[in-house]
């Protein structure tokens, strides 16, 4: 006894003080570990919320101004001894675009410019290019119009367009030789009467691509419509393709070396770099089947190439999360395996589905690199398809590969339209990402 006190003194001893309440060292040491832990999450999230707001900001800085674009508003005499009432349309862009210049250069000596220019040819560098294309296309539809004094609202050219923007401004117009000071001082005037007036500028989101010399004429709508037609081709392959190949290998196939095989190339496939499978439907499409190039069907099958390992993993993903006793319920109460996977188990993974094709058609949309090598860039989409087979056959581009050919173009007017079409683009991924958000709600089931 007298033992086994002693033994138990110093435990008591060194106990005496203790409380549950109050932590000791090594609760306080673990109770700041986790309290830092916490804080580089928070951290994280933080640095990742500052550079996305960053980004976002500087599209929108940089792109919105593209959705507005400065117009000029002018009374052309439109001479009946330079156009033929009877053929209107025998007289070309080069007979319109002096009575166009006759008529801003009428406006600038009311304004008391006469002196700060030698004539009606200054006026070009105010004017875009597509004015007289304009002009026409109205005389054309009305002849009657000739011999009269029309009222027009044309495309400023985009040195004007730049300096009500901010893009251009003295200094920069001193070394410019497209655009001079005095030229700006004349769009000032012009601008106090409301002769010159910035406004939305629809012909973007709806217009087509137009050449280095007319950036103010281009708009990314055929690129728009290419690229639709592009994600039907890889929705009508890749959605069908991938689900039914999922569902063999998920539930039919056996397990053995040669599946376990083609898991691992599915798996290597969808980390293959996209510009791989451009070099491919390069290959095959083009030099081999003879495809058109720059025809959004090469591009839908190209981009179904890169889609379907996505799909693939995303859908048996999906297979698999449905739980096993669903397929042991249905084949104890006597449904064949193939009613157990229809019936029940893909009905469950819809939603999974769904999500999964969703966000591949959203990675194939915004994809450049395979675009690229199909020859997407090449071709100015300055004309809409005349139908559905035109649609999928005849070249056009796509948002992607306009926006980069925007980008590397000189005038920096284009600059500000690839930032405006990234916008464009950015708005239908916010979209398909919603829509897949709300399928998988909408179809998702609790147990």
């Amino acid at each position: 006894m007298t033992d086994a006190n002693a033994s138990a003194s110093p435990a008591a001893a060194s106990g005496q003080g203790r409380s549950i309440i109050s932590a000791d060292a090594n609760t306080r040491k673990r109770n700041a570990a986790e309290g830092r832990f916490r804080a580089y999450g928070i951290a994280a999230i933080a640095t990742g919320v500052f550079f996305l707001v960053v980004l976002l900001s500087s599209i929108l800085w940089n792109g919105v101004s593209a959705f507005q674009q400065t117009f000029i508003e002018v009374p052309v005499y439109l001479d009946p001894e330079k156009l033929d009432r009877e053929e209107p349309s025998k007289a070309t862009t080069f007979t319109y675009k002096p009575l166009i210049q006759e008529a801003v250069w009428e406006q600038a000596r009311e304004l008391g410019f006469e002196e700060s220019f030698g004539g009606a040819g200054d006026m070009g560098p105010l004017i875009s290019a597509s004015a007289a294309a304009q002009v026409r296309d109205r005389v054309i539809e009305n002849p009657e119009l000739i011999g009269e004094r029309l009222e027009v609202r044309i495309l400023a050219g985009s040195r004007t367009d730049g300096y009500l923007k901010g893009r251009v401004d003295r200094a920069s117009a001193e070394r410019d030789r497209n655009i001079d000071p005095e030229h700006l001082d004349l769009i000032d005037a012009m601008r106090a009467e409301r002769l010159v007036q910035k406004s939305f500028n629809w012909d973007f989101i709806t217009g087509t691509d137009a050449s280095e010399s007319r950036a103010e004429q281009a708009g990314i709508g055929v690129a728009m419509l290419g690229s639709f037609f592009m994600m039907l081709v890889v929705l009508g392959l890749s959605l069908p393709i991938g689900v039914a190949a999922s569902i063999y290998l998920e539930e039919f196939a056996p397990k053995n070396r040669f599946t376990d095989l083609i898991e691992v190339n599915i798996s290597n496939l969808a980390a293959v770099p996209s510009i791989v499978f451009g070099i491919l439907g390069l290959a095959v499409f083009i030099q081999v089947v003879e495809l058109p190039q720059s025809a959004p069907i090469v591009g839908g099958l190209t981009l179904t190439l890169m889609t379907l390992p996505t799909i693939v993993i995303s859908t048996r993903a999906a297979l698999k999360a449905v739980p096993p006793s669903i397929r042991a319920a249905a084949l104890g109460v006597g449904a064949s395996q193939t009613q157990a996977v229809f019936h029940h188990v893909l009905p469950l993974a819809l939603p999974g589905i769904l999500t999964g094709t969703i966000i591949g058609l959203a990675q194939a949309l915004g994809e450049t690199a395979p675009l690229l090598l199909i020859g997407m860039v090449g071709y100015i989409a300055t004309n809409y398809p005349d139908g559905l087979a035109s649609g999928f056959l005849d070249p056009n581009s796509a948002m992607p590969a306009q926006i980069y050919e925007w980008a590397k173009r000189a005038d920096p007017a284009y600059y500000e339209r690839a930032w405006g079409g990234i916008i464009i683009l950015l708005v239908f991924l916010f979209a398909m990402n919603a829509i897949a958000i709300i399928l998988r709600r909408k179809f998702e089931r609790r147990w």
